[in-house]
């Protein structure tokens, strides 16, 4: 990632105990501002929290403007955007850093929460309860012919039931299957091993 003259790198590292943000044009090879927890006006009891984060993102957005830069490219430098590294850049872009950005990020938090609205007016409209039909509602049929303890078949499917005359013949025809393949196998086979006698 590299910053430009137009829109410079934003660069942040993060320690255990600090933050350091830095404005960076890698085209000149210049730092045009810098901020860090280290600093003696920026020192808390802690570099290491999100306070501390919010504290650099808002004090480099204002060097930054003053040395006449509003657009950064962010460089969170391998970091995840999460915890300390997102307080910074949200905190940045409050104090008047990538705008653009901050109203996209405005008018998207304003379109989830108009959907969350949606979605909690839809889960408070009451719901018929389950099992009872409401009224003027048809109740649902039973399906004809069930045996207890059986599925009945789907609609469509013409599965035949199998009845106490039929269920002997299945066997039979088992038995005769398995029957076959034994007499084939019965031929004996011959072998090539060397000392055994050939016929």
């Amino acid at each position: 990632m590299r910053g430009s003259t137009a829109r410079p790198r934003l660069a942040i590292y993060r320690s255990t105990n600090h933050i350091y943000a830095q404005i960076i044009d890698d085209e000149r090879g210049q730092t045009l501002a810098s901020a860090s927890s280290t600093e003696k006006d920026l020192r808390g009891s802690t570099g290491g929290n999100i306070e501390a984060a919010k504290l650099i993102g808002r004090t480099i957005a204002e060097r930054a403007q003053a040395a006449g830069v509003s657009q950064v490219v962010f460089d969170r430098g391998g970091y995840l955007y999460h915890g300390r590294i997102k307080a910074l850049t949200d905190a940045a872009r409050e104090a008047g850093l990538n705008p653009e950005e901050l109203k996209a990020a405005q008018a998207e938090a304003a379109a989830s929460a108009a959907e969350a609205e949606a979605a909690a007016v839809a889960a408070s409209e009451p719901k018929p309860a389950k099992g009872k039909a409401a009224k003027g509602e048809a109740k649902p049929a039973k399906a004809e012919g069930k045996a207890p303890g059986k599925k009945a078949a789907p609609a469509g499917d013409e599965a035949t039931p199998v009845t106490a005359e039929a269920a002997p013949v299945a066997k039979e025809t088992k038995q005769t299957e398995a029957a076959a393949p034994a007499e084939t196998e019965a031929t004996p086979a011959t072998t090539n091993e060397p000392g055994a006698e050939q016929e």
